[in-house]
Parts: structure tokens; sequence; C-alpha cells
């Protein structure tokens, strides 16, 4: 897509430099105004390689310390914060709101124009945490003819609620015509703000980040988000034709306690990670797994020496495939 060139100077991020920030015009849908923001951190030489970081579901770019160590590999490091996500909510907007996960396609189609067009990169990877690790793959095969990243790693990606299936059933039943007709109503959902207690300094972790940006719970889920979610989850467990390398990883274990103990710093309290193991062939014909024992929901967060060797293994296998 052609992005507009208004509003498009390169800023210092919020992070401070060597990080800069450009907001990309996506027009407007029923809400107003939308618009993605790209975040920059080049290398110290001049590269012919960049990855492109998609955070997940309630979050935003402020992993600095993965930035660092790819940086440090020679690649010039990007992320986006999606439209109605971090840098790029606006007050009029249902905060991570869409009705379809395509809507964010036109998101990576923008950041791909900068990285590939304007600063002229020959190599892309795509590296996507969560919600998003379903986008980028199903935007990936939207691509698939004329690719336009050379690789795609998901970290812990989305591939399924984690809920009984007679739950997850039921969910399809009252979503999709929800979805639909009332996207804006409210659903019922879980609540548990263990991950974000795992995670944030002020609880039980190491890492210091907006709440506002990525709340530690109770965030409402909307019928039509949750339509699309349900939409995209369909889609990958029908396969998809992905023509690039894939890597997906997750953590050996689920949290699957309704109380807190420690385990919680060593599993993922998010997804279930058979669900993610299960679906990864799916996604191509060239897809490596690898299982990260003692790895979190974000593998990037889990402790040092979990996240060190995810990033290991993330790069032997991207200097394998790549």
């Amino acid at each position: 897509m052609a992005i507009s060139t208004e509003a498009q100077a390169w800023t210092t991020d919020v992070l401070g430099e060597p990080y800069e920030q450009r907001t990309i015009p996506l027009g407007h849908d029923d809400q107003g105004e939308v618009v993605a923001t790209l975040i920059r951190r080049r290398a110290e030489q001049p590269t012919g390689r960049a990855v492109l970081h998609v955070h997940g579901f309630v979050d935003y770019f402020f992993q600095t310390h993965l930035a660092d160590r790819l940086v440090g590999e020679g690649f010039d490091f990007y992320a986006i914060d999606l439209r109605k996500y971090g840098r790029s909510l606006r007050p009029h907007q249902t905060p991570y709101f869409c009705r379809s996960l395509t809507e964010y396609f036109a998101d990576l189609d923008a950041a791909l124009q900068i990285i590939r067009g304007e600063d002229s990169h020959e190599t892309v990877l795509v590296h996507a945490h969560s919600t998003g690790g379903l986008i980028a793959p199903l935007w990936a095969h939207r691509h698939r003819t004329e690719p336009l990243v050379d690789g795609i790693a998901l970290n812990s990606p989305f591939f399924d609620m984690n809920q009984p299936r007679m739950l997850r059933n039921a969910i399809d039943y009252f979503a999709a015509p929800l979805g639909t007709f009332r996207p804006y109503q409210v659903m019922p959902a879980p609540s548990s703000n263990f991950y974000g207690r795992s995670l944030h300094r002020d609880h039980s972790g190491e890492w210091d980040y907006d709440l506002a940006w990525k709340p530690m719970s109770g965030v409402q889920i909307h019928a039509g988000w949750l339509r699309a979610i349900r939409n995209g989850h369909r889609r990958i467990e029908a396969g998809l034709a992905i023509e690039v390398p894939v890597f997906v990883a997750c953590s050996t274990a689920t949290f699957r306690s309704s109380r807190w103990d420690d385990s919680v710093l060593r599993t993922d309290a998010v997804l279930d990670v058979e669900h993610i193991a299960s679906r990864a062939h799916r996604l191509g014909r060239q897809v490596t797994l690898v299982r990260i024992e003692n790895g979190v929901h974000d593998l990037a967060l889990s402790a040092p020496p979990v996240r060190e060797r995810y990033l290991e293994e993330l790069l032997r296998w991207v200097e394998t495939y790549l």
C-alpha cells in the first residue's frame, strides 16, 4: 500500500536515543483517525539486514535487551506498535480493538515499505510474539506469492484459546453473531494478573514498562475482537502455505494453577503450549519448532539463562536459514 507522506519525520522515541519513532497514518475507521508507530534502532555499521518486531495483545515495544542483542548481531532493529496499541493508541479509540486481523496487514505493509523501500534492507526477518504471532503468519500467507520478508520467527504465537474445547465451542457460538452485529459488546472473560506480576519489577519480575500501555489485568474483551481472533485460529487450523522459513518457539509447560505460585516464573501463564506445538507444522513447508524449558509466555522476558537460550536458538536458526 502507499502511505501518506505527512507526519513522517523520525523523532526521538520515548525510550530515548538511539531509538527513533515515526508515525504512520493509516486513514480512518469507524472511530476516527488510525495510525501505527514504527520504532527504529540502527546498527553501528550500515547493514542490509533488518528485524521487525511485532508485539502481542495488551502490549507494546519496550524490550530493549532484545534490540541490543539483534543489533549486536548486525541487524537494524525495528518494532511496530500496531494501531490502537501503545504509542499508536489515541483517546478516541477502543484499546486493542479490531474487527478482523486483516486490518493489521496495512500496518505491516507500511512498515515493510519503509524498511525495504526507504531504508533499503535486502534481508528482513519478522519476529512476532503471541497475538502478533497470529497476525504475522496470516499476513505472510497473504503475501506468499511475492514474500515481503525472508523469514518469520514466532515467540509463543497465539494459535488457540487456552480454554477447554467445550468452552471454545461456546465462545464460537456466541462470538460470531455478536462480533458481527455488536462488535463493541464487552464479553465476560477470566482475569488474572499472575503473568503481569511475574514480569513487572514492582512485583516478582525484573521489567519496567508503562502500565498504561501494558496493564496488569482487567482488560475488556470485545465481541468483534474475539470473533476476529477465532477466525484467525480457524485459518491456522486449516493450514497456511508460507513460502519462507518459519521458526516457532514456546515453553515446555503451561501454568495451570488458580493460585499464585513460583512456577508462574517458569511456565507459560497465558497460552496452552501444546496448542502451539501441535499447530506449528500447519504454517508452511519449512518450519522449525523449539521448546524452551522454564520459558515464560514472552520467551524474551524469561529468566536470564532461559532468554539467552531462546536468543541463541533464534540466532542459530537465522544463520542457517537466512
